[in-house]
C-alpha cells in the first residue's frame, strides 16, 4: 500500500484539497492519501470548501489535524505544499515539495486556479506511483 501525506502549515487548504483529490482519484487497494498540519487551523476555509463543491468534492466535514509520529507511520512520501522553513520533517520519508500559494483569504478565480494546479500534480503523482483507479 502506497501511503502519502499531504501537509502545509494550517491543514486547511492545500493539503486538504491534494489529499481529497488523491482518495477520489486513486485505487484503494494501491494508495491512500492523509492531510495534516504543523499548526491545525479550527476548520477548512470556506473559500476553499466552496471551490471543491464546485468540482464535486464535499469538504464540509473535513477536519485539521496534527502531524504526529503515529499520523506518518507506514507512509512512503511526504508533500510539503510550500510553506517554506515551517514545512515539516519526517526522518525516513520520501520528501517532496509543492511550491503552491495559501488560498486562505484569495479571490474564487485563484482558489481555482491553485486547485486546479493541485489536481493536476495529484494526476502526475498517480501516475508516477501507479496508484490510479
Amino acid at each position: 500500500m502506497f501511503k502519502v501525506i499531504f501537509a502545509c502549515v494550517h491543514n486547511a487548504g492545500r493539503s486538504q484539497m491534494a489529499a481529497a483529490f488523491f482518495n477520489q482519484r486513486a485505487d484503494p487497494a494501491k494508495a491512500q492519501a492523509i492531510s495534516a498540519g504543523t499548526a491545525p487551523g479550527a476548520r477548512v476555509h470556506p473559500e476553499v470548501q466552496k471551490v471543491m463543491a464546485e468540482v464535486g468534492i464535499d469538504l464540509s466535514t473535513a477536519t485539521p489535524r496534527k502531524l504526529t509520529e503515529e499520523l506518518a507511520r507506514g507512509a512512503q512520501l511526504l508533500i510539503t505544499m510550500g510553506c517554506g522553513d515551517q514545512c515539516p520533517y519526517v526522518p525516513g520519508l520520501r520528501r517532496d515539495d509543492w511550491p503552491l500559494r495559501d488560498p486562505k483569504g484569495l479571490p474564487l478565480e485563484e482558489v481555482r486556479a491553485i486547485r486546479d494546479e493541485i489536481r493536476i500534480r495529484v494526476q502526475q503523482l498517480l501516475e508516477t506511483e501507479n496508484a490510479g483507479r
